[in-house]
């Protein structure tokens, strides 16, 4: 097993392969996958899926991953650390996009696959991935802008399709229940917006049969959905900022740090720190 480190803010390069000579390895940093031309399999957390042409993965850190190439493929990696996120450079307002995509990819169902709805986003994204490319390569003075917005919008819609896709996998139970589920996550951090009256006038649902109605479908009670959507948010948070554990204990609503620590170890049967340190992920070379 090896966890493969990134010193740089964001890298993208090409490399076309008939085998795959690396071992499967975890990543510290998000990579984006578009797939030009080739198939074979994507091996993510000992699970194999088939690739092919055109296909766009996201692949978020600590996963496991590698490919077993069936025809020779040309794949194009963008790769950005942790620190992509936290610069301030006047570019993006990279803490807000990422407060704002956190519950979504807390809330990734990791299970891989490529998750673009449209054609029209796969081209839109194909067509950035190439112009942010060759924006890498010539790097003159406007290139980190433009870089940076191309960047903020392919996430933009990979983030929207994730959320559909969950949304849409809740729906298939009741037609209101994703839709009930997308506005707790996004109004994770305002404690008065997911109180049961509040919650059941909003869906139409009596405030007497509302929690009953909600773990009908959830299979857990709202209280108990809501602390692991919050814990999920605290691993994302945990590992890709720089926040202190008060911090995103203040920002989730905890009473205090210590409130989320107990919190997280009954969940999780370990501390936020063996979490941090390597607890939460293996990697089978």
């Amino acid at each position: 097993m090896h966890t493969e480190r990134a010193n740089k803010l964001f890298e993208i390069h090409i490399e076309e392969l008939s085998t795959w000579g690396k071992r499967p390895h975890k990543h510290n940093f998000f990579e984006i996958v578009y797939v030009e031309k080739g198939s074979g399999y994507q091996c993510i957390n000992n699970h194999e899926f088939e690739y092919h042409e055109g296909n766009i993965f996201l692949l978020p850190p600590l996963d496991c991953h590698s490919f077993k190439i069936k025809e020779e493929s040309r794949f194009y990696f963008i790769r950005f650390t942790d620190h992509y996120f936290l610069k301030n450079d006047g570019l993006t307002d990279y803490k807000d996009w990422f407060d704002k995509v956190a519950y979504i990819l807390a809330n990734y169902n990791k299970v891989p696959g490529d998750i673009i709805a449209t054609n029209r986003e796969r081209n839109f994204i194909i067509d950035n991935i190439k112009s942010i490319y060759q924006e890498y390569l010539s790097a003159d003075s406007y290139s980190d802008s433009i870089i940076a917005g191309s960047i903020a919008s392919i996430l933009n819609i990979l983030a929207r399709s994730i959320e559909k896709r969950y949304v849409d996998q809740a729906n298939e139970i009741d037609n209101r229940f994703g839709e009930i589920l997308r506005y707790i996550n996004t109004n994770i951090f305002n404690s008065e917006n997911l109180r049961v009256p509040k919650l059941a006038d909003k869906f139409g649902i009596s405030k007497s049969y509302f929690s009953e109605y909600f773990k009908k479908q959830a299979g857990i009670s709202l209280a108990d959905y809501i602390i692991k959507s919050k814990l999920r948010i605290v691993e994302t948070k945990v590992l890709h900022t720089d926040l202190s554990l008060k911090e995103i204990a203040y920002q989730l609503n905890f009473t205090d740090s210590s409130h989320l620590s107990r919190s997280f170890k009954k969940v999780y049967g370990m501390t936020v720190k063996e979490f941090k340190n390597g607890g939460h992920s293996y990697c089978v070379s």
